[in-house]
């Protein structure tokens, strides 16, 4: 164990002692029985025809007790064949790949039951056969439907009273029956397209949460996936609106209050179109990079926020001496301040005086570089 093991590898030699290759015995030079084919005994060294700049790295794992990192001259594909031939096993693959940035593939646990599993994957892994592509396809057209409707039932032709409504608030119930098809009662709302089409994407959703949570294999990691919550969320408001609206039908309940509920439920709808996500592998880089890039984003808005606060300060002392001035205070200028640094520029605040303006050109000049600053990293990542 004490003796020196010469190795030599395309020409260049190295040498290291036995003991040392021992630490990692299931590996190929850990392994005397292994290695032994390819010992040249006229030269008292073992000889391999590989890459050696990989090496180096290689016996650096057997001397620092498993620590791996690859030379930057070399490629990863190549290293990762060079690990593969000495055979130091898939756990310093795995964690030479989360070193390079790779993420790391966790096996999905997979229910027991026989139906249980084929319908868990012909609702969670699209890619696991025709049938399922297609229940993805038809999902993902159903949300398509979903977020269509909600956005032409606000039109003003498609509200009671036409384009009166718009500028008219009609009577309450009418204004929940044709308004929100989700609102709509059963007997009344069955007239309206709107009603109709919803019920049916309804539906689905309900059925496509309910055959995934009963197929699940584990009913606490399913609810506390984000995924299966904005489906929960998006079906909850069409229940709670033709609730309130039933109730309201009966007498209980305020009118005004039932009105109020109903409009937000109604925004609540919005979050539908991040159903999207779970068939968008696009969105999905999106959500995991803005994870990544949560310190970078907290920073920018901290330095926007100390921007908005000093450029607010000085623009209202810089006008001060205007009397026809827009920015009658502080909190007033902070509007100015976040268009202003945003570069978006509204147009409805502008200070008059040679002050005020050198302070806006200060202000956009500072919003420029405090909003490019941290668009590397987040790219990066």
């Amino acid at each position: 164990c004490c003796e020196r093991v010469a190795i030599n590898v395309a020409g260049r030699r190295f040498e290291t002692l036995g003991r040392t290759l021992l630490r990692f015995p299931d590996t190929l030079l850990g392994d005397p029985r292994r290695r032994r084919r390819y010992f040249d005994p006229q030269r008292r060294e073992y000889f391999f025809d590989r890459h050696r700049g990989a090496f180096g790295a290689v016996l650096y794992y057997y001397q620092s007790g498993g620590r791996l990192r690859r030379p930057p001259d070399v490629p990863l594909d190549v290293f990762l064949e060079e690990l593969r031939f000495y055979q130091l096993g898939a756990e310093a693959e795995g964690r030479l790949r989360e070193a390079e940035g790779f993420a790391v593939e966790v096996a999905q646990p997979l229910p027991r039951g026989r139906l249980q599993r084929r319908a868990w994957l012909l609702c969670e892994h699209p890619e696991s056969s025709p049938a399922a592509r297609a229940v993805a396809l038809l999902s993902v057209l159903i949300i398509l439907i979903s977020i269509v409707v909600f956005c032409l039932e606000t039109l003003p032709q498609f509200r009671a009273g036409g384009e009166g409504s718009a500028q008219t608030p009609p009577p309450v119930s009418t204004n929940i029956n044709a308004s929100s098809s989700s609102s709509s009662s059963p007997r009344g709302g069955l007239a309206d397209p709107f009603f109709v089409v919803e019920t049916i994407c309804i539906c689905w959703f309900s059925l496509e949460l309910l055959v995934r949570l009963l197929a699940s294999p584990s009913k606490t990691a399913f609810f506390r996936n984000a995924m299966n919550l904005i489906d929960l969320i998006a079906i909850v408001p069409y229940f709670v609106a033709l609730g309130t609206e039933l109730a309201r039908q009966r007498g209980i309940g305020q009118p005004a209050m039932s009105l109020a509920i109903l409009r937000v439920i109604r925004l609540v709808r919005v979050f539908r179109v991040f159903k999207l996500s779970r068939h968008s592998t696009g969105l999905q880089i999106l959500g995991q990079t803005l994870r990544a890039s949560m310190r970078e984003l907290g920073l920018l808005i901290f330095f926007l926020l100390i921007g908005i606060v000093l450029f607010s300060s000085a623009v209202y002392f810089a006008e001060a001496e205007d009397s026809a001035t827009s920015f009658t205070s502080i909190p007033q200028a902070f509007w100015w301040a976040v268009v202003t640094m945003t570069t978006v520029g509204y147009g409805d605040m502008a200070p008059v005086t040679v002050g005020g303006k050198l302070v806006g050109s200060l202000c956009a000049i500072a919003g420029v570089l405090t909003i490019s600053l941290p668009v590397p990293v987040i790219v990066s990542n």
